[in-house]
């Protein structure tokens, strides 16, 4: 456990890794000496003063994923691993034969509590958030106590999350004059366009965007206190959804309601990097090339670890 309760911790939701790269070992390097999307955001971790990793993971993947991801980041930064399986409900619940995925997002969070004790963040494996998203939530965690309901997310600019080869999922942000995050609306199916960006989706509500949004990539910073609020609603969920083979527990939704029902605020920090992720094979290139003119830029060194 992380008995220094002022140092964040970075939870790494790591537990669809395996199943999406076809085993871990085929993991694409997108550094010049063979770094991964994750290698980045440990060290950019390291550097704004986050004290401890916890890895979110399946229990199937534990060993390779210590052997090929894990064990490279050794005395570098505290390291801790949690897990989340199709079968861990809490007591009273069992999940349908049926029932092939893990439950969302909002879910691993709840796995980990047992290695959380201090302010968090929450980030996804695979996405490339910069250097300056981690100081911003470093700073933000560092300054708040265990016990408060003052949350935060990490904002990027729509343009900035965009693919040239396809559509994207977004969350889009609604924010307060002074900074609070009032709701997030998804919107499943945003392309690139000229003049900004557009929502194919058909039934949502938001369609013509400007590019200049500010939009969620699931870059979450909670407290402990968070896990009380998300054992409430995931027991409310499975009540209603425990049946229903691909339901899953997210976390913007989680923390959409907290809102609206004032059980938590949450600031919006708001990042003007870019950031970098695979949605689509073609995008990889972009991903090196991005990554390639940091190096030179001499924001991260030719070779991390």
């Amino acid at each position: 456990m992380n008995l220094m309760n002022n140092v964040p911790t970075l939870l790494v939701l790591a537990a669809g890794m395996g199943s999406r790269y076809g085993g871990l070992k085929q993991l694409d390097p997108v550094g010049p000496s063979g770094e991964i999307i994750i290698d980045y955001s440990i060290y950019d971790a390291v550097k704004a003063g986050f004290g401890k990793v916890v890895f979110l993971i399946r229990k199937d993947i534990e060993d390779v994923f210590r052997d090929t991801i894990g064990n490279r980041y050794a005395g570098k930064i505290d390291i801790a691993y949690a897990f989340q399986g199709v079968d861990d409900l809490p007591e009273g619940y069992a999940a349908p034969p049926d029932r092939e995925k893990p439950w969302g997002t909002g879910h691993a969070v709840l796995m980990t509590e047992s290695e959380v004790d201090s302010p968090f963040a929450v980030i996804n494996a695979d996405d490339f958030y910069g250097r300056s998203a981690f100081e911003l939530m470093a700073s933000f965690l560092s300054g708040s106590a265990p016990d408060s309901a003052n949350f935060a997310m990490v904002g990027f600019i729509l343009r900035n999350t965009l693919s040239d080869n396809g559509t994207v999922s977004r969350g889009v942000c609604f924010i307060s004059p002074d900074g609070a995050l009032e709701k997030v609306v998804e919107s499943t199916k945003i392309a690139k366009t000229e003049n900004g960006a557009l929502n194919l989706a058909e039934g949502e509500d938001v369609k013509e965007l400007t590019g200049e949004e500010i939009v969620s990539m699931n870059m979450w910073g909670f407290t402990p206190m968070v896990f009380q609020e998300l054992k409430s609603q995931f027991n409310e969920f499975l009540d209603e959804n425990l049946n229903t083979p691909k339901s899953e527990f997210f976390i913007p939704f989680a923390v959409d309601r907290m809102i609206r029902e004032g059980a938590a605020s949450v600031k919006v920090l708001k990042s003007s990097d870019s950031w970098f992720g695979v949605t689509y094979r073609e995008d990889k290139p972009v991903v090196i090339d991005g990554i390639r003119k940091l190096v030179d830029a001499g924001v991260y060194p030719e070779k991390l670890f």
